[in-house]
Formats: C-alpha cells, structure tokens, sequence
C-alpha cells in the first residue's frame, strides 16, 4: 500500500505487507510467508448468536480467505479452519487454540497471520504478542488489496478514505499507549496536547479534505450523467460478486482492454465504455468495483460516488459466477448490499440476472440450468452466458433492448429520402426500429424514443406521431 497509507503507530494497523531478503547482500527478495486462519461459529452457535446459521460451508469460507491472501502476493505456507462455539473478548480464539498455532507459527516461519474475521484492537494486538508475528484481519486485508488495484486518483482518495476510517477506529478504541504529553509548536496542535490528541485531530482533517474532494468527483459525475441522459444513452452497470467475470464480460461486449484476470479485486476503478444494441440503440455500459460478503461498511461509504453510478443506472446486470459452489450466497450477498444502495435487488424491471462461466461446467449441468432459465417467468429470466466463448450474449444484448423498451414510446416519423441530416439525427438520437421507402421518394421511419425525449422528437420532426403498435 502507499507510503501515505500507512498507519500512525504500527502496533495494531496493517502496513504495507513487508518482503525478506532471501540473501545477505539483498538481491531478489521473497514473499512473506503468510498463515491464514478462519475462525468461524459453528453452526449452532451461529444460529445461537446471529439468528441463522451462514449459507457458506466454513471450507469454501477458508478457500476466499486464502484467495484474498493471495491477491496481496504472498507465500500462504498454511491454511486452517478454528471452529469456534463463542468469541472470546480478549483474542476472539480460546486460549488453548492460540498457544497450538503459535506454535504452528513458530514451525511455518510465518511473518503474517490473516484472520478472516473482524478483529477488535485488543484482539488484533493480544494475537500479535501471543504469535510473535503480525495479524491482519478481514478488513485490514480487503484495504490491504484495494490500496494495491487503486489506478486513478479517485480510486486512491477513495481507498484513502475508507483507510483513514480504519485507522481512527484503531485510535479512538485502543491506543491508550499514545497517551503521553507533547509540547505544542503551533502547527501540531496546541501546548499540552497529547499525541493521541494529534494523532486523532490529523487524520480527521485529512478525511474532511479527502472528503471535499470526492464531493467535486461526486459533482463532476453528476454533469456527466446529466449530459448522458441529454442525448441520451441509458446506463447499463455491471454488479457481481468479486471474481464473477464482470470484467471479463465488459470487455467481450465492447471490445475493450479493461484489467480482467482470475483475482479478488482484479476491478477496482469504474470504467465506462458505449455499447450498440441489436436495433442501434447506444448504451453505456458501466463496470465497477466487485463486492463481497462482509465488505467492511467504510469501503462502502468510501466508494459511495463511484457506487453512483450503479443507483442511476436504468439497468443493472447481476453477473453471477454460477459454476462457483457458492454461487447463491454470493448472490445473496450482492443483494444484501444493493439494498445498501437503497436499491431494490428484486426489481426486475430494472435488474436482469446474468449466470457467467457456464462454459465451465459440465454438459449435464449446463443443460440443467439453461433449462431451470427457461422456466422463469420472462420478467425474471436470467440470461445464461460464457463471458470468455460468446455463448448467450446475443441474447443478454436482446433482454437488455426489451428491458429498456418498457414505457417507450414509439413514434413514426416521415421524411423525404433526401433528407440525409434528418435520418442521421435519428440514428443518433433514436433507436430505429424499421425504415420503409416508396417510390415518391418519401421515407416512413419506426422509431422508439424515451418518454422525455418525445416532445424533443416531434418539434424537430413536426410530420412526427405515434406509430400503432405500441412498445412492449
């Protein structure tokens, strides 16, 4: 992560993860060696204690821990599930279970330990000293991972943002050992100042200023999408779970080169790209950062602007990994944070399922779920597709024109042949739907426009009125 980063006292924040030297005059150096461990309830003290057991089985838990380990490059040199019948306060295992692994530690080498939990302060530092290694929890390794993807200076600020979150929660809960008197020199605060006092009043004033200046992204976002619906070119966002392909599919769509590899995180800042539909119509197509169960509240604050464009958006596709065993929790779990959005998950006016990877799968399988679609009313039908063959695309593309056909109107327009500026401005504006000529030399075009793009129609083409069909 950037030096920027970087916590104020390292005593129970992540850092940057550190690298060794595999030899004494430098020269190339190692990963660091990393344990991860999962300590999870067990099911009835699961229901006991939150209400309902988790959807996930703890061995598919541990493998996204491992991989979000991995999406940081480091050596995992051991994995391991601790069930848990409660949480301890003061270091969330009990006592007996921390002596073994750090042991276990001792005997791997490990330098870094990933618990894949929400770790208190007092926790994360009581395992430290028991371990005699670092420890990072859930959140600490997701901003550990978002601090690597950040590209564009918003993406940074953003990451920042939810960092410096991170960071003051530490400060305010846990750093009693910075409780000591300073001199005051003016610029640091004033005499008698303690440095937790300081250290508290600098990050706060960096999180205003990071947060003045994602308000001015958060306006220029706005005027971009205001010129967007002047045209207009509706909106489509990608959404999905980390690693479900989003932008594997973003780039097979619009032919683009977006970071797209088999990796927690892999998408980190919004792209945007234009998309022709199969009657003409244009489309923006959004791809954006990927979620994930658990994902620490601040990074969802932090990337509210970003997230915008998803809550503006006139169609939202729900890219699924189906061929992943735990394709219907991950799916829930992006539901559960759309809703965060104050959007609703099951608006199927607006949100089209897309089951990706089915190329990974076997025949049988492939057929089971194709024709489980199938039977879904149409207002709910998922659309089956292979983001890296092509399969299904071409009718992703069509359920996307249906979906935003809904509440179109559909015009006829006349036009005499000759009148090429009128026809171009049509196809610009417009998605034509059938163009008839006679031998007069007149032209009857079929166009479906956007309820507030009607009236704009009918000055510019006052021969304009409604066709007889109406749109569906």
């Amino acid at each position: 992560m950037n030096d920027k980063l970087a916590p104020l006292d390292g005593a129970s924040l992540p850092k940057p993860v550190a690298r060794r030297e595999t030899g004494a005059h430098g020269g190339r150096k190692a990963k660091t060696r990393v344990l991860v461990i999962g300590p999870y309830l067990t099911d009835r003290a699961a229901a006991h204690a939150q209400g309902e057991a988790s959807l996930r089985s703890r061995e598919a838990r541990l493998d996204e821990a491992v991989g979000l380990a991995q999406a940081i490059d480091v050596e995992i040199v051991g994995q391991e599930i601790v069930p848990l019948t409660q949480i301890r306060p003061a270091t969330y295992l009990g006592k007996g279970k921390v002596e073994e692994l750090a042991e276990k530690i001792k005997e791997l080498e490990a330098e870094l330990v990933t618990v894949d939990c929400a770790l208190s302060p007092v926790q994360q530092r009581n395992l430290e000293k028991a371990f005699g290694a670092k420890v990072i929890d859930r959140t600490g390794l997701i901003l550990e991972i978002f601090g690597e993807r950040a590209r564009t200076a918003e993406g940074a600020l953003q990451v920042e943002l939810a960092h410096l979150a991170y960071q003051k929660s530490r400060l305010v809960r846990s750093w009693t050992h910075l409780e000591r008197q300073r001199g005051g020199f003016g610029f640091l605060g004033g005499p008698g100042e303690t440095q937790i006092e300081t250290d508290r009043r600098l990050i706060q004033e960096r999180i205003n200023r990071i947060e003045r200046d994602l308000e001015t992204v958060k306006k220029t976002r706005g005027l971009h999408r205001k010129s967007r619906r002047d045209v207009p070119f509706p909106v489509v966002a990608l959404v999905g779970y980390t690693n479900a392909g989003k932008s594997t599919l973003f780039n097979r769509l619009t032919n683009a080169e977006v970071f797209a590899k088999d990796l927690l995180f892999a998408t980190l800042d919004p792209t945007l790209r234009g998309l022709k539909l199969p009657h003409g119509g244009r489309v923006i197509l959004s791809d954006t950062v990927g979620f994930i169960s658990d994902l620490p509240h601040m990074l969802v604050s932090a990337f509210r602007a970003t997230l915008e464009e998803v809550q503006e958006a006139d169609i939202i596709l729900h890219v699924r990994d189906i061929s992943h065993e735990d394709a219907e929790a991950q799916g829930a779990d992006v539901e559960k944070i759309l809703v965060e959005l104050e959007i609703d998950a099951h608006d199927h006016n607006r949100l089209i399922e897309v089951w990706n990877k089915i190329d990974l799968l076997p025949a049988e399988e492939r057929a089971r779920l194709t024709a489980l679609a199938a039977r879904r009313p149409a207002d709910e039908r998922p659309s089956v597709v292979s983001a890296v063959s092509g399969e299904g695309l071409d009718d992703l593309l069509l359920a996307i024109e249906t979906r935003l056909a809904r509440g179109r109107a559909i015009l006829s327009v006349p036009l005499d042949a000759g009148d090429g500026e009128g026809q171009a401005w049509l196809y610009a504006h417009a998605e034509v739907l059938s163009r008839e000529s006679d031998d007069q030399g007149h032209a009857l075009f079929e166009i479906r426009i956007a309820p507030e793009q009607q009236d704009r129609v009918l000055r510019r083409f006052p021969g304009a009125e409604p066709a007889r069909r109406t749109a569906h």
